[in-house]
């Protein structure tokens, strides 16, 4: 890896590059390569979770999500705690963190297994994104709370700007695919419960299914759009808010 090279795309240069190097390592690298007693001595699979990005990534997700609350609150001042929560949900996801990524380039950087070489993790969403988030973990301890937020200000810049200006198309079927696979599940069902109107002018009522339990309804003039507004209803409604 050339960590100089890296360095110098994303603007910031580590003091300590171990983190660096923690950031950019997908667990299937640990997998093949953490197990040598040289490399794990007696802590084993210990040994190999400190050294791959997960623990850094659970707290780049924390903190990529406070910067842009902060960055929200105080760029828009004329909306409601819900409009916030939508346009912080078009920026906080998987395809913006992995669009960044891609970017800078980060997948050439990622130390992978060969299993996931072969099948494409360079280039992977969701591994790429979270890579990101690992990147913005070890940037915090590494430079503290002002460096992340001068990153994710610079870097995520155009999103941000995209979705205050209404041009960041939301795509709910896609976040609450996200969401559910998170927490194990994805036997994610659309269920067309009816039709209502004329031929020419139907309306469409779509239920979200998800491991047998409702989680939103939606409807619209074309099945895709029902669905996406159930999709949306999970996401954004009522009681069903707590599931996510």
């Amino acid at each position: 890896m050339n960590s100089e090279e890296f360095q110098q795309i994303i603007k910031y240069r580590f003091r300590d590059g171990s983190l660096l190097e923690q950031a950019l390592t997908h667990s299937s690298f640990c997998r093949e390569n953490c197990r040598a007693a040289d490399k794990c001595g007696a802590y084993g699979v210990f040994a190999e979770n400190r050294k791959n990005n997960e623990r850094l990534e659970f707290l780049g997700d924390a903190l990529f999500d406070a910067v842009i609350s902060d960055v929200l609150y105080n760029r828009v001042a004329d909306v409601d705690e819900g409009q916030l929560t939508r346009l912080r949900a078009l920026i906080v996801c998987e395809n913006s963190l992995a669009e960044t990524a891609k970017r800078l380039e980060l997948g050439r950087f990622l130390n992978l297994g060969k299993g996931e070489e072969r099948s494409g993790g360079r280039r992977r969403a969701s591994i790429l994104a979270d890579a990101m988030e690992a990147i913005i973990g070890a940037m915090y301890i590494d430079g503290g709370f002002s460096a992340v937020q001068e990153f994710i200000r610079r870097e995520f810049k155009k999103t941000i700007d995209d979705a205050v200006e209404g041009r960041l198309f939301y795509d709910y079927k896609t976040r609450i695919q996200e969401v559910l696979q998170k927490h194990g599940s994805a036997d994610i069902n659309y269920v067309l419960d009816k039709t209502s109107g004329p031929d020419h002018d139907k309306t469409f009522y779509v239920s979200l299914i998800a491991d047998g339990k409702l989680l939103g309804k939606g409807k619209g003039k074309s099945k895709k759009e029902a669905e996406q507004h159930a999709a949306r209803d999970a996401v954004t409604g009522g009681k069903k808010q707590d599931v996510l």
